[in-house]
């Protein structure tokens, strides 16, 4: 009886390109066909990081399993389906279950042992990789270049080496968001609020950090971790590297910042990348410490609101942005009132017992929708 099977591949952003998906299916179906197996399905993620099972072709795959519709998943090789140890074991044990098994194009069909072996060497090649990148970085952030995301102001500077290879980390200001800059902490020490100062922006058409919208927090951020516009020490010339470290959330898949120890951060100072004078960030500064949140005394910055069942998962029936809390006891939509009138004009608000009245009726009546309410206008 000829097996049925399905493709899998997969590509990270870092270090592949776009046209590698269909290298990798070409490759997997040249196997296919050596094997005289029906190919019934290919799936993919493009470019999405091997260290979680949270992607979106490899969940689609997992789901189908379940319903028996193949006997064998074939890919390129092993890291393909994922890098993470304990995924590629968890992986490999739901589709043993299923009675489906697992072959790669450059080693064959799967076992137990080679799931051990390779899990082990791929969450090594990891971890070093991760180590050799830092070390990189490291040394681009003490030569006073870049080494992160371009920050809102400044613009890269393409330059070469004698050999041709390219000089990366080099940047320039921008004297147009430069200039914003200037503006956003000239507006904040008079007194006008994030809030405003976003909607002012949006209703301009500023384009804001990525080329989207300004937001409340994209200016405020946290003064802790120096995030926001308002926090960066760049604009005074002095760049702060290291400061936050990213680790991924084994549960969920999402990255998840952490704060370092103050002795790990790498200071060094760029007058050349000065866009604030001192009196003007000082200014600031003092503001931001005078500011708490009524009633709790927690500085605004750090204000988190405590998190509700259907906490981000509602949606704005007008401009598809989140329903969050406003009040105590009331939702509503958060680009309206973070970016302003330029982005979105729902005003309207949902009381939280109204919300669960109407979930609940819902749910009676077989209508609630899995993934979503969506409040519209």
């Amino acid at each position: 009886m000829t097996s049925r099977a399905v493709l899998y591949a997969r590509f990270s952003s870092d270090l592949q390109r776009d046209a590698s998906i269909e290298d990798q299916l070409r490759s997997c179906r040249d196997y296919a066909a050596s094997k005289d197996f029906e190919v019934k399905e290919e799936y993919y993620d493009r470019a999405v990081s091997g260290a979680s099972l949270m992607r979106t072709g490899i969940q689609k795959l997992l789901e189908d399993a379940r319903g028996g519709g193949f006997d064998v998943v074939i890919a390129e090789a092993l890291d393909r389906l994922s890098r993470n140890q304990a995924d590629i074991a968890r992986l490999f044990e739901q589709l043993q279950f299923h009675g489906i098994r697992i072959e790669t194009v450059s080693e064959g069909q799967v076992s137990e042992l080679q799931i051990g072996l390779t899990g082990t060497m791929n969450a090594l090649f990891l971890k070093e990789l991760g180590k050799k990148t830092h070390r990189g970085l490291k040394g681009r952030a003490l030569a006073g270049k870049s080494a992160g995301g371009l920050t809102y102001g400044y613009t890269a500077v393409t330059q070469f080496a004698p050999d041709r290879a390219p000089i990366r980390g080099d940047r320039e200001i921008d004297p147009a968001e430069a200039a914003v800059v200037r503006r956003i902490f000239a507006d904040y020490a008079k007194g006008i609020s994030p809030r405003m100062i976003a909607e002012a922006l949006n209703l301009e058409k500023v384009p804001g950090p990525q080329g989207g919208h300004w937001g409340t927090s994209t200016i405020h951020g946290n003064r802790e971790r120096g995030t926001g516009i308002l926090n960066n020490e760049l604009y005074i010339g002095r760049q702060v590297w290291n400061r936050l470290r990213y680790v991924k959330d084994p549960g969920t898949g999402k990255r998840i910042s952490r704060l370092n120890l103050e002795a790990e951060w790498v200071i060094t100072e760029v007058p050349g990348m000065r866009i604030i004078d001192d009196e003007l960030w000082e200014q600031v500064r003092s503001r931001q410490g005078a500011l708490v949140s009524k009633n709790t005394g927690v500085p605004v910055w750090d204000r988190r609101r405590p998190k509700f069942l259907f906490s981000g998962l509602m949606n704005c029936g007008c401009c598809g942005s989140g329903f969050s809390k406003i009040s105590k006891e009331a939702f509503g939509c958060s680009a309206a009132r973070k970016k302003g009138p330029a982005v979105c004009t729902n005003m309207s608000t949902i009381r939280r017992q109204d919300l669960e009245g109407a979930v609940l009726d819902a749910l009676e009546n077989h209508l609630m929708d899995e993934e979503a309410v969506e409040i519209f206008c």
